[in-house]
């Protein structure tokens, strides 16, 4: 099944969407993350009827607004080599507010700081169950699906410190989707193991990469981070980028307005985003 969040009135709906872009309601965002499983196979045995939404300015991230977003760095070996970085012992967990997450289509605004932002592909994880202390095995059953994510930076602000939440977590900085595939449709919560992940700036490849070649496996990080954070339905996990970034090129590259980025995976889609200048914030 694929889900996509959509807001109707003052609410907040999750919905299975099909090819020709219909949705089936299946419930509130916050009944559906109370207990997805069970509302998932009520909605496949006796499916609403389908609606279609006037456009995208009615989609919302398909994730709880208390949801806890929570990141991987230098997860690639390709990646943590072009930034001049050793290969880390441990998942490298940062965080983003769940205020930063966009839509597909939605315009991402360069804060006039920076000179730019720098595109990072990835695969992101929404977690379906309550996980606290799991191994690595129990924490892939915990997995709801999978989705794309843009983990867009604001390299200066990033580096002026030791800390990178400021460079992390720039306004509309966070495209997510187009739609979150339940991991039954991958064949389970092993279906990432080998799935490339591409990112295009106006159309040009400027990240090639695949999953298989994470440091840290999806169930290992989810464990590792279950045994400090308890992880909840809703959470979103995004997994690492390959090589291929912006701020290590000669000259570096960044995004600016005008400039549109694209990051697509295999059975999941393309994510598209339009950059903006600093007067697009809100």
């Amino acid at each position: 099944m694929r889900l996509m969040g959509y807001r109707e009135g003052h609410d907040r709906w999750i919905g299975a969407v099909d090819e020709a872009g219909r949705v089936t309601p299946i419930a509130t965002t916050a009944e559906f993350y109370r207990n997805p499983a069970t509302l998932l196979e009520q909605a496949r045995r006796t499916p609403a009827a389908p609606i279609t939404l006037p456009d995208q300015t009615y989609l919302v991230p398909p994730v709880p607004q208390s949801a806890k977003v929570l990141c991987v760095g230098l997860n690639y070996r390709g990646h943590a080599e072009e930034a001049n970085e050793k290969v880390p012992d441990y998942p490298t967990v940062f965080g983003r507010w769940e205020s930063t997450l966009i839509c597909d289509g939605v315009t991402m605004p360069v804060p006039a700081s920076e000179p730019g932002l720098d595109w990072e592909g990835e695969l992101a994880v929404i977690i379906g169950e309550t996980l606290v202390d799991v191994s690595e095995e129990e924490a892939l059953s915990g997995v709801l699906g999978f989705t794309c994510f843009n983990d867009v930076s604001a390299r200066r602000r990033q580096f002026d410190t030791t800390q990178w939440t400021l460079g992390k977590n720039p306004d509309r900085s966070g495209p997510i989707g187009p739609a979150v595939v339940t991991a039954d449709e991958w064949g389970g919560p092993d279906g990432w193991t080998d799935r490339k992940v591409i990112t295009r700036v106006n159309g040009e490849v400027v990240q090639s990469g695949n999953t298989s070649e994470m440091i840290f496996s999806v169930g290992r990080i989810l464990s590792y981070i279950s045994q400090t954070t308890t992880l909840r339905p809703g959470d979103v996990i995004a997994t690492g980028t390959p090589a291929g970034v912006g701020f290590v090129r000669t000259p570096p590259r960044f995004l600016t307005p005008g400039d549109v980025v694209e990051v697509e995976i295999d059975g999941i889609g393309t994510l598209r985003n339009p950059v903006v200048g600093a007067a697009g914030r809100p």
